[in-house]
């Protein structure tokens, strides 16, 4: 994708841009969320902190010119865990600016299981903080535990609302409540990350501005459908805010019209 693409789209909530063309694998009550073999954890810990975390922050600095405002209100919640809402725009920064925003923090993602399943690369992905979605009962069950273990270990957990990468797209598109029910269910501050896209001098690809906001809290009193909803309008409104602020769009979408 380069500058000056035209992206023709239907339909916000459910196309594909990029197709990746994976066969995933099946998450049932066998896949292992959180192994704890200890070779396992070294070379998790290995490969994320000591290889690719300063390869990335070296590619930012020299590079790709991302810059995260107001990540210090994150501060205050180092002892407790905290869900995040973000737009899904930028397949590079949005698998790893969280770890600098969130740092010390190791931010774990809920992720369609292609992301787990990726040849070679997939093992990565799940040493590195993925967690698919369940396919059956039993494996929902254990996703549901993983999320509780990440939460008690003070670590966040990261969504994309929005399900499907739009690269470089400048709006937030509509997305439902769903996501928005382990939140509620397990009485966790809310904060949104909205990338945000601006004109660079000398070069025609976008300087990247990551917006922290928040915390946004479940309100326990109303009924959980109701909470779910008031948390994802809450949530959807800050990051169309935010979303306002990008000044450039370096490829265009258009939407096609019924008689296309």
């Amino acid at each position: 994708m380069k500058f000056g693409d035209f992206i023709y789209y239907d339909d916000e909530l459910n196309d594909e841009i990029i197709d990746f063309k994976i066969t995933p694998i099946k998450i049932d009550e066998k896949y292992n969320y959180i192994p704890t073999n200890p070779f396992y954890k070294f070379w998790s810990f290995l490969t994320y902190r000591i290889i690719a975390t300063p390869l990335v922050w070296l590619n930012y600095k020299l590079f790709k010119n991302i810059k995260f405002k107001n990540k210090k209100i994150l501060k205050q919640f180092k002892k407790g865990g905290y869900f995040i809402y973000a737009n899904h725009t930028n397949q590079f920064s949005d698998g790893f600016s969280p770890t600098f925003i969130c740092f010390p923090k190791k931010p774990y993602i809920i992720v369609n299981p292609d992301n787990v399943s990726i040849p070679f690369w997939g093992k990565f992905t799940k040493m590195w903080g993925a967690l698919p979605l369940p396919d059956t009962i039993n494996a929902t069950k254990n996703f549901n535990k993983a999320i509780e273990y990440v939460l008690n270990k003070n670590n966040p957990i990261l969504i994309y609302p929005e399900a499907h990468l739009w690269p470089y797209y400048t709006k937030i598109r509509p997305f439902d409540s769903k996501s928005f029910r382990y939140a509620i269910n397990y009485n966790k501050p809310v904060f949104t990350f909205t990338t945000t896209y601006h004109k660079r001098k000398y070069k025609k690809s976008p300087k990247i501005v990551i917006y922290v906001d928040g915390p946004f809290y479940p309100e326990q009193t109303l009924d959980k459908k109701s909470a779910q909803q008031k948390l994802r309008d809450k949530v959807y409104d800050t990051m169309c805010m935010r979303a306002k602020l990008s000044d450039y769009e370096y490829v265009k979408y258009i939407k096609r019209s019924k008689n296309d």
